[in-house]
């Protein structure tokens, strides 16, 4: 049995995470405690999977208030229970007793189908990468240098969410500005010096609309430096434990141990990908490149001025504007945000047969927690069966100390408890739009549309999932195609008929122009080459850092002298010195080796888009049998397998590289 001896010393904000070990240890002692003869799958393999779906029921809200809470004590009780729960599992899948009671229900034999047979093959595969084979002395070494990693991993996360980094900068520096920034509640002030931010809301716009090159650069190199060079440091050495996990285990590097559960399977298969794509794309990238250096020449009257990486955004939105009649900024007055909620519902409950309920005033008798007051939690009933199916909480805007992208956190995962009970899903979308002022509601980017679309599209894996086993309750499929389902919903914010179901002038009511979409749709592909060029060059950078069989390496030099022989760099952009974006790679920590997934789970979205695009985008019938068949499936069969079974074929790249703006050819 493990150590308690840290337990009757807890706090009083560690009770709950003490009472949740210990209750799953009972659960342990339980399972090693059935004589050999009597094991069946339910008290061995299906009650593993029980401790812990219950341990993470237990625990999940706590860890989660890391990320989201505004109490500076619940945050940390939070970054406590994910190190003690991380080790905790560490331990409990390198446990002798446990390993012995499931390798004597796999030697019966037993004739299993479906999500048993599976569960099994899963659980065994999962003790091998624990390393339950290697002789107890390189297990001991394994555990403490994962236990390290997942101590280095909260520390990167951390600092990334606590930094403070602020550009000084006076109105005049900031020109091109729209007012409403001005008057964002959140932008500090020192007289008349604004002291931006790296949060999306203030970071986005002055890449978008300031039209002083020097202020861009600035807050651009900013960016690139969050996290300081002391999470290069902390980056650096996880690395090195990642490499000596893989070698104590037998992978001859950290990418072939973390792929070898994906898609992909290894990681030649992933450089096989970026090579197959990256000449193709590159053709795209520098028409790319030369139309944003003509509008640079264009807007500054200098013929021999040169793009740099902080001009991208600018530079887009200037040719939105003035080439393809789609300024960014009129396209936001349509945007509203309880809008564009109200019609992401609409869209959602008609096409899976849903309804939502707002729920967040009976929040707290629920035992809901609600850690913001600008927080919102909804129920999702079936209108089929009238079943209530799951929850999920809502929290838009930024805040000190809050998770600094988009994301969505599975809190509680679909489970059939052996007595027949179900536990129903709760997740949690966060985000971080624009607050409203006292003259504008909040007012979303076509891109922020976009990304809650994304967001949302994880949401529904995670509520409409029918998995049995919490292993594969949701999005719990490989991380190569858990974002298909999510890029996939994307394409609903650009169809025109979609659209004019919710978006409507903020002051007017006036529907979305026809004129103004077809701006926008001219203007999709601008610059598409050198975005795809940009995830390339994130996900080569992820897989290069875990090639190194040693995993000593320099990740700033890495970052500067990625690129190779074959062609040139990764990006058409040179590198800047004095920037370390991995400092705040978050990435790097959750989907290591794994940021290619992105691109490689995008070919799948985009395919299966078409089979929905040619039954009805806002078809219910099509609509129901994309839950049945993707979404209420989780992870109970491979990504490839549910992927054909959809479509009824085997996938095809066309729909991806014609996503791009690239022509197909026979």
């Amino acid at each position: 049995m493990i150590g308690w001896g840290w337990a009757a010393a807890a706090s009083h904000a560690e009770a709950p995470l003490v009472a949740a070990l210990a209750r799953a240890e009972v659960s342990v002692e339980k399972i090693v405690a059935v004589p050999h003869e009597e094991r069946t799958f339910d008290n061995t393999i299906g009650a593993i999977d029980d401790l812990l779906a219950q341990l993470e029921l237990d625990t999940n809200m706590l860890m989660f208030m890391a990320y989201v809470s505004t109490d500076a004590t619940e945050r940390e009780a939070g970054e406590l229970a994910e190190q003690k729960v991380a080790n905790w599992l560490i331990d409990l899948h390198k446990r002798e007793d446990l390993y012995r009671a499931v390798k004597a229900y796999d030697d019966t034999k037993p004739r299993l189908r479906g999500e048993q047979k599976r569960l099994l093959r899963r659980t065994l595969r999962d003790y091998r990468r624990a390393g339950m084979q290697l002789e107890p002395k390189k297990r001991d070494q394994l555990k403490e240098v994962q236990k390290e990693i997942t101590r280095l991993s909260i520390e990167f996360e951390k600092n990334i969410r606590e930094d403070e980094t602020r550009v000084p900068l006076t109105r005049a520096e900031l020109r091109g500005l729209p007012d409403d920034f001005f008057a964002k509640p959140d932008l500090m002030r020192s007289g008349d010096i604004y002291l931006v931010s790296m949060a999306y809301p203030q970071f986005l716009p002055i890449m978008d609309y300031c039209d002083n090159e020097t202020t861009r650069r600035k807050v651009w190199v900013a960016y690139k430096r969050r996290g300081g060079r002391k999470n290069v440091r902390v980056l650096e050495e996880i690395l090195g434990l990642r490499a000596k996990a893989a070698d104590l285990l037998g992978y001859a590097h950290p990418a072939d141990f973390e792929i070898e559960i994906k898609m992909a399977k290894n990681a030649d298969n992933v450089l096989a990908f970026y090579e197959k794509l990256r000449p193709l794309v590159r053709v795209k990238a520098l028409k790319d490149y030369e139309e944003l250096l003509t509008a640079k020449r264009e807007q500054t009257g200098e013929p021999d001025t040169k793009l740099y990486p902080w001009d991208s955004s600018f530079y887009t939105n200037y040719l939105k504007k003035t080439k393809y009649a789609a300024d960014s900024e009129k396209v936001r007055e349509y945007f509203p945000l309880d809008r564009v909620v109200d019609g992401l519902f609409s869209i959602t409950e008609s096409l899976y047969g849903l309804e939502y309920r707002d729920v967040t005033d009976a929040a707290e008798s629920a035992g809901r927690p609600i850690w913001h007051e600008s927080v919102r939690l909804f129920e999702v009933w079936d209108m089929a069966t009238g079943a209530m199916l799951g929850e999920f909480y809502i929290d838009m805007h930024p805040r000190e100390n809050k998770y600094g992208h988009a994301a969505q956190w599975g809190l509680a995962q679909h489970k059939v408890w052996s007595d027949g009970t179900v536990t129903k899903p709760l997740a949690a979308l966060v985000c971080n739009f624009s607050e409203p002022t006292d003259e504008r509601p909040s007012l979303l980017t076509h891109d922020e549309v976009e990304t809650f679309f994304h967001e949302f599209g994880h949401c529904l894996h995670t509520i409409l999932s029918e998995a049995r086993y919490f292993s594969f309750a949701g999005t719990s499929v490989e991380r190569d195609f858990v974002e298909a389902p999510s890029q996939m919903f994307e394409n609903w914010v650009w169809d025109a008929e979609v659209l004019k179901t919710f978006a409507r002038h903020y002051q007017t009511g006036e529907t979305f122009p026809d004129e103004l979409l077809e701006g926008m749709l001219k203007a999709r592909f601008l610059g598409s080459g050198m975005l795809a060029e940009r995830q390339f060059y994130y996900g080569l950078f992820d897989m290069n850092c875990h090639l190194k069989k040693g995993g000593d390496l320099d990740t700033t030099t890495l970052g500067f002298d990625l690129w190779d022989p074959k062609m040139e760099n990764v990006e058409l952009y040179d590198p800047v010195p004095e920037t370390y974006f991995q400092a705040a790679f978050g990435h790097l920590t959750g989907y290591q080796a794994g940021y290619y997934g992105y691109q490689w789970s995008l070919v799948y979205a985009c395919d299966m888009f078409e089979r929905f695009r040619e039954l009805g985008m806002l078809d219910p019938e099509a609509g129901m049998y994309y839950r049945k068949r993707i979404l209420a499936r989780g992870g109970t069969a491979d990504g490839l397998e549910l992927v054909t079974g959809y479509l009824g074929r085997e996938p095809r790249m066309d729909a991806y590289l014609e996503h791009l703006g690239l022509e197909v050819t026979e």
